[in-house]
């Protein structure tokens, strides 16, 4: 496992080397920076995960819930954070599928 346990040591900090992952923290940085921006975004996040995930319908309560957040992802803090996190997310999900594939887990 040693040998293992040191590739994942590198893996990690090639993907800490990457712009992708040094914009992710740049972002996070400048949303910590402002009080209560963090646990705003998180709110928001949970909420947005919440109606992705709901088997209920309700186009109205969608609408209220894009309408009422609509300013604050206005925020060019809350915009850029929100895109680099997304770009990291995205980075890590093409990782996954690629080691998976490579595997041949099914």
């Amino acid at each position: 496992m040693d040998r293992m346990d040191s590739a994942a040591d590198e893996f990690i900090a090639a993907i800490r080397e990457t712009e992708v992952y040094r914009n992710y923290r740049t972002e996070l940085d400048k949303v910590k920076n402002v009080p209560g921006l963090k646990g705003q975004i998180d709110d928001f996040r949970k909420r947005n995960f919440e109606f992705q995930t709901c088997t209920d319908n309700d186009f109205a309560k969608l609408d209220r819930f894009e309408k009422e957040y609509e300013n604050f992802r206005a925020n060019p803090l809350v915009a850029d954070f929100l895109a680099a996190e997304l770009d990291l997310c995205r980075m890590m999900q093409r990782i996954n599928i690629r080691i998976t594939a490579g595997l041949d887990f099914e």
